[in-house]
């Protein structure tokens, strides 16, 4: 999409508003993965260094009812490390919206400033034009850098747009430009790597790559449809029994597009889920369960990873929050960090694949690791997303003022 960035509006001496994405795993109020606040530190230190006169943040964090204010819910935590990450103070506002609000916007003496959760007040999920336009009134310019809810429109994502002239940070550019790059026009051979619990969560994004993929490698707990579907024991693995005849239906379309998929070929089983007590096996017998992929596979994954010049990984390959079922995932992780030293393009779609990434450190060892679940997700099914449709076009030419 050629949407125009933050580079093709002139900030000097504006009120910049902009949706970053802070909705980060608290304990208590202790933030255990900052990944998304520190994706949104480019684009905000841009925005100050090209003369900004206030910078106006603004974000949801959980699921708040909606009725006001919830402390487990405030964005305090996130405005305390942005500040650290910055170097300078960031000023925490009582509100998102309301005449108070943009009194204390305005008077505030620091330059950053972030408003309390979005999601305080059901308006925002609602895409109510009245609370966008409260927002809007705050600034001059709108800049949308959350592509963990580009999916969404929200009077924060969407709504805003309307009233401001509407630009990318440089997180959204990036998801943009390789996940795009990977759907539209990857290098190949290009191999997508598939795992995650359900095969109905992937229907949308597996029909999509089939027309795209030269290689779909199959794991974690959807495999096991698609290997009932091919007449395989299973055991007590986990089964969408409704999903084994669309799984065939997906599988004579990848042969008819010329498309190979491979799968899991050895297991590691357990008597049940709640046990350690497990083994390798080639096959998984009545009674057990399988919760990641064995050796076998792993070694057959990572040869046909070997010849791939771009890969898409969503979802694990196993139950990777148990260290006993995580070296599937683990491999293949390590796997890809050494082909992206070697020139291959490895993108993590979002999700759990990306936190497995993460839980394995290995974070900058991949050429992206998209900040959005479900818009990565979305985006690679091949659907639009109202936050970035909604988004000014770049013009061939013009003022480059950011005017409509």
């Amino acid at each position: 999409m050629n949407k125009m960035t933050v580079r093709d509006v002139d900030l000097k001496n504006k009120k910049v508003i902009i949706r970053v994405d802070f909705n980060v795993p608290l304990d208590g109020e202790t933030i255990t993965d900052d990944i998304r606040i520190r994706a949104a530190v480019p684009t905000i230190k841009y925005v100050i260094e090209h003369g900004a006169s206030k910078v106006i943040l603004m974000s949801h964090l959980g699921r708040p009812a909606g009725t006001g204010f919830e402390k487990e819910f405030s964005l305090a935590p996130a405005a305390k490390r942005l500040a650290e990450l910055l170097g300078q103070p960031v000023k925490l506002m009582n509100d998102c919206v309301g005449e108070a609000v943009k009194a204390a916007v305005a008077s505030s003496p620091e330059k950053v400033v972030l408003l309390e959760n979005l999601r305080f007040h059901k308006a925002e999920e609602k895409n109510d034009p009245a609370f966008a336009k409260e927002l809007a009134s705050l600034a001059e310019i709108y800049v949308n850098d959350a592509f963990g809810t580009a999916h969404r429109a929200h009077a924060s994502t969407a709504g805003v747009a309307a009233y401001l002239p509407a630009v990318s940070g440089f997180l959204i550019e990036k998801e943009l430009q390789y996940l795009g790059l990977a759907v539209n026009n990857p290098e190949r051979p290009f191999v997508v790597i598939l795992g995650g619990k359900k095969v109905s969560d992937k229907i949308l994004l597996i029909e999509n790559l089939l027309k795209k993929a030269n290689t779909i490698l199959i794991g974690g707990g959807m495999a096991y449809t698609f290997l009932k579907a091919r007449g395989i024991n299973i055991g007590n693995s986990k089964l969408e029994k409704d999903k084994i005849d669309l799984a065939k239906e997906l599988l004579e379309k990848a042969k008819k597009a010329g498309v190979l998929i491979e799968m899991t070929e050895d297991f590691v089983i357990v008597p049940n889920f709640d046990s350690n007590d497990a083994k390798i096996s080639d096959v998984i017998p009545d009674g057990f369960e399988s919760l990641d992929i064995g050796p076998k596979t792993r070694a057959k994954f990572k040869a046909i990873l070997n010849s791939a010049k771009t890969v898409v990984w969503n979802g694990p390959l196993g139950v990777f929050e148990r260290d006993a079922f995580a070296n599937g995932t683990k491999e293949i992780a390590f796997h890809l960090a050494g082909l992206k030293d070697k020139g291959v393009k490895t993108i993590i779609g979002g999700g759990d694949s990306s936190a497995a990434v993460l839980k394995f450190g290995l974070d900058n060892k991949m050429t992206h690791i998209s900040t959005g679940g479900g818009a990565s997700l979305e985006y690679l099914e091949g659907k639009e997303l109202p936050g970035i449709t909604a988004l000014n076009d770049k013009k061939s030419s013009g003022c480059g003022c950011g005017c409509r």
